[in-house]
């Protein structure tokens, strides 16, 4: 009888086990479904984490290289995130280290990072099951506003409605396709006549394209931009995808719906739009201004060609990250002006980086309205929530501690001029990609600061302070009012 039971125990473990062991793949991806789902701030974080390690180790094989030896892990590890947070800042020779297979990593990492892992996963998601659930939209609306990074309801007013989510996936894909193939078309010509051989500009102007509307800005030849430096036309090319990566998918997802009734334009699309052309234009006023004279930069050319580098920096420093004159040249004075605009950057859900041009717009239009004694902050004949300017204000303040760090470290690491630095680590942090030369002389713990500096930028610093974020808690009281005194 003892037998017989025992035998029957072992039967019943066995078949647990066994039943265990055929749900424990279910567990693990419902673990992982809630997990991502649950906050997508740390889905975000975890997959950029995934995909530097993946390029990383791609780029650290030797067939990566030119000369077939294996990249050092610093350096392998800087271009990833470089490439994959679309930023354009380098430790080695872009064009002379990496073999024709590590280029190619580097082109897929820039558009994988372009489109956001985010966007992307709901892409791929989209192609697979032929429709988008609740939780693939509550995703991808989360990487094309920030304010989703934010538990709670999210007002009818926010930039994109989950109803549209699936015309915008669908609008970021093709507009992506769209847009790189003509800037390619448009720029071999210039590139042939240029210089460079018919068969290599097939492979180099999708590149230019690439890295011109993600606004990365490496370059595939050693020459960067100085071969094309008057040629108009290609550099307009340039400006032109530059501008139309960094206003964002959902200022082209409106543009193409409304065309030019701008008065059914979204208040989003309104502030982004009115924001970068003014920052163009005034940027390129003050870099006229400041380097007509310097003979290293602007001095020695004629009237025409120093106002049109004039608005070419400046369409640059916003994110684009090519460069016709040598950075290291400029004044002091237009190094901060550069490092201002960086610091601002593009729109948001764009391949620019920075605090983001609608941060500052409601920062200012907070600041005029305080001023003018308005009880709330208007434009456009809408009235910006106060959760709104919260979020402003956090961007600016996280974004303006993490440069500020990031600087005092690498200033003790380096000794260098803080100027320089300042440049470099906001241009980092911007995900822009012009350098004061600072960056080629990084030795390995510079170099993994001004990395994590680029992957905390590319991220949001939103998104950052959402994903540490353990929990969010409700507060079912309210406290006594005392208003401190400020200013």
């Amino acid at each position: 009888m003892t037998q017989v039971s025992t035998r029957s125990d072992s039967a019943a473990r066995r078949s647990s086990f066994r039943r265990r062991l055929r749900a424990a793949p279910r567990r693990a991806w419902d673990t992982l479904r809630d997990a991502t789902t649950a906050s997508p701030a740390r889905f975000a974080v975890g997959v950029y984490i995934i995909l530097i390690s993946i390029f990383t180790l791609l780029l650290s094989l030797p067939a990566a290289t030119t000369t077939g030896q294996r990249t050092p892990f610093a350096d392998a590890l800087f271009t990833a995130i470089s490439s994959v947070c679309v930023t354009g800042l380098s430790t080695v020779d872009m064009a002379a280290h990496w073999s024709a297979f590590g280029h190619v990593v580097i082109y897929i990492g820039v558009n994988v990072g372009a489109l956001g892992v985010l966007t992307l996963a709901s892409i791929l998601g989209l192609v697979i099951s032929k429709r988008l659930g609740l939780r693939a939209k509550l995703i991808a609306a989360s990487d094309s506003n920030p304010l989703r990074a934010h538990g709670g309801p999210v007002n009818e007013g926010q930039t994109v409605r989950l109803g549209d989510v699936g015309s915008l996936l669908a609008t970021v894909a093709l507009s992506t396709l769209a847009i790189e193939l003509v800037l390619a078309v448009l720029m071999y010509p210039s590139l042939v006549v240029g210089g460079i051989s018919p068969l290599r500009a097939l492979w180099e102007a999708p590149y230019y394209a690439a890295m011109s509307f993600t606004n990365t800005g490496f370059s595939p030849n050693p020459g960067g931009l100085t071969p094309f430096q008057h040629d108009y036309f290609f550099l307009t090319v340039m400006m032109a995808g530059v501008f139309l990566g960094s206003i964002g998918f959902p200022v082209i997802f409106t543009v193409l719906r409304q065309r030019w009734h701008v008065r059914r334009w979204s208040l989003h699309a309104k502030l982004t739009v009115i924001t970068t052309v003014l920052l163009f234009i005034v940027g390129a006023l003050i870099f006229l201004l400041l380097e007509f004279d310097n003979p290293k930069t602007f001095g020695g050319r004629d009237a025409w060609d120093t106002v049109y580098q004039s608005f070419f920096l400046s369409a640059m420093t916003r994110s684009g990250g090519f460069s016709v004159v040598d950075v290291s040249s400029l004044h002091g004075s237009s190094l901060i002006v550069g490092s201002m605009l960086m610091f601002v950057g593009g729109g948001s859900a764009s391949t620019a980086g920075g605090i983001k041009v609608t941060t500052l717009a409601v920062l200012a239009l907070a600041v005029w309205s305080e001023a003018k004694g308005r009880p709330s902050v208007q434009a456009f004949g809408r009235r910006i929530p106060s959760d709104v300017q919260r979020v402003a204000l956090s961007v600016v303040a996280w974004g303006a501690t993490l440069v500020a760090v990031s600087t005092i470290t690498i200033a003790q690491f380096t000794k260098a001029p803080v100027a320089d630095v300042l440049f470099d680590v906001i241009s980092a942090f911007a995900t822009v990609g012009l350098s004061s030369g600072l960056t080629d002389s990084l030795h390995d713990p510079g170099k993994y600061v001004l990395a994590a500096t680029m992957l905390f930028g590319r991220v949001g610093t939103v998104t950052l302070a959402a994903a540490v974020a353990a929990t969010s808690r409700k507060q079912l009281y309210s406290l006594p009012v005392e208003r401190p005194i400020v200013g």
